[in-house]
């Protein structure tokens, strides 16, 4: 089968441009390929899987996801938590990426509890890779996940990046309500 084309469009963030590639999901919307923070969208593609990059991409001027986006960034850091998102892998990556998604806002994990989190309390290494193997930064946080000494440790887009997304965060994470 061959890949589908894709769309790509570019916002101005706090952090720098943010680029998210988007391919057609099966009930017509928008489905997130790769996203980052560069205006090059040839820095995007090579992280898409093989079965998923797309044959040729389109520039367009504004995507339907790009108000999650700005809604993020106004401060309802849940915006992103519903974008649809398509990433391959190994089935633990898979995984993994999916629990990233359940890491909270303002509540970062480290590798060992994410590693927990995913199932495989010793797999500290595979839960690192997980979060470099990201295509998707933002709609997957692997921002939220930190070295087990609490630095920031590694992040594709760059440390100041994800030292302003976790600051963002941690300034409008939604207040657990007491049961």
């Amino acid at each position: 089968m061959t890949p589908p084309a894709a769309r790509f469009a570019t916002v101005a963030t706090p952090p720098g441009p943010f680029t998210v590639v988007v391919t057609d999901g099966p009930d017509g919307g928008d489905v997130v390929l790769a996203a980052g923070w560069t205006d090059d969208v040839a820095e995007l593609l090579p992280v898409v899987h093989r079965s998923l990059r797309p044959t040729w991409v389109e520039r367009v001027d504004s995507l339907p996801v790009l108000d999650a986006v700005e809604s993020f960034l106004a401060g309802d850091v849940t915006a992103i938590d519903g974008v649809p998102v398509r990433q391959r892998s190994g089935p633990f990556l898979e995984d993994a990426w999916e629990v990233l998604r359940t890491v909270p806002p303002g509540e970062p994990d480290t590798y060992a509890a994410f590693a927990a989190r995913c199932g495989r309390p010793t797999a500290v290494r595979a839960a690192a890779n997980a979060c470099a193997r990201n295509a998707a930064a933002l709609f997957v946080p692997c921002h939220r996940v930190l070295g087990s000494d609490g630095g920031l440790g590694g992040f594709r887009w760059g440390t100041p990046v994800k030292r302003w997304l976790l600051d963002h965060e941690a300034e409008h994470a939604p207040v657990p309500v007491e049961a």
